[in-house]
């Protein structure tokens, strides 16, 4: 595959990836509720499910996803609901928010809570429309069918959306993170901020649910 053709599918990527999605916003809500790490894991997350993404575009199975709006819409409302859902348990726990920020002991618990973020992360990385439809539809016009391995050149281009994508969000997400800090001074002042990182989420769901294709 020809510099040029990476060059601009990393351009189009990124401008793609700096403008807040449903995998952004998700992350910012999870810095601003739960802080550092949480965000971190979470960006590892929501990266893993859009390399299963960029694998079902090489395999064919995106381009299904994307024609049928049944399959396409299913999967919409799927993740909306699961957005939903973190930012209602994220709001309801807003009050415990500054114990968890002390509770850095106890691996154990620690690396549970770590999975759970991590794979709550992943699902909503996996069923992200905006993705979704750039993988299936955007990807393969990078694609130079002259010079054969089609998936591996998908495979590749993901690579570099991925790679652009971790930078991005990273960012996103200490940058909230680092404002949850200053919040995390007052009690009171973090209860607030976890309580906007809930209904953050529950907004994005509810947008999520909202927008995108209907027909």
């Amino acid at each position: 595959m020809s510099s040029e053709r990476l060059l601009a599918f990393a351009a189009m990527s990124f401008l793609l990836i700096v403008i807040p999605g449903p995998s952004v916003l998700f992350v910012i809500g999870r810095a601003l509720a739960q802080g550092r790490r949480a965000a971190l894991t979470t960006v590892v997350g929501n990266t893993a499910g859009a390399c299963v993404l960029v694998v079902a575009v090489a395999l064919g199975v995106g381009s299904v996803v994307e024609r049928s709006v049944l399959v396409f819409t299913a999967l919409k409302l799927v993740g909306a609901a699961y957005l939903v859902h973190l930012g209602v348990r994220a709001w309801r726990k807003r009050g415990s928010s500054q114990s968890a920020v002390t509770a850095v002991t106890a691996d154990g618990s620690a690396r549970g809570g770590g999975l759970r973020t991590l794979w709550e992360g992943f699902a909503v990385g996996v069923a992200n429309p905006k993705t979704m439809v750039f993988f299936a539809a955007v990807l393969p016009q990078f694609v130079d069918r002259a010079q054969g391995h089609v998936a591996v050149q998908m495979l590749l281009l993901g690579a570099v959306f991925n790679l652009i994508a971790v930078a991005c969000d990273s960012v996103w997400g200490l940058a909230a993170a680092t404002g949850r800090d200053w919040f995390a001074r007052s009690p009171r002042r973090l209860s607030l901020v976890g309580g906007l990182g809930g209904l953050t989420m529950i907004g994005l769901g509810i947008t999520v649910a909202a927008t995108g294709r209907k027909d």
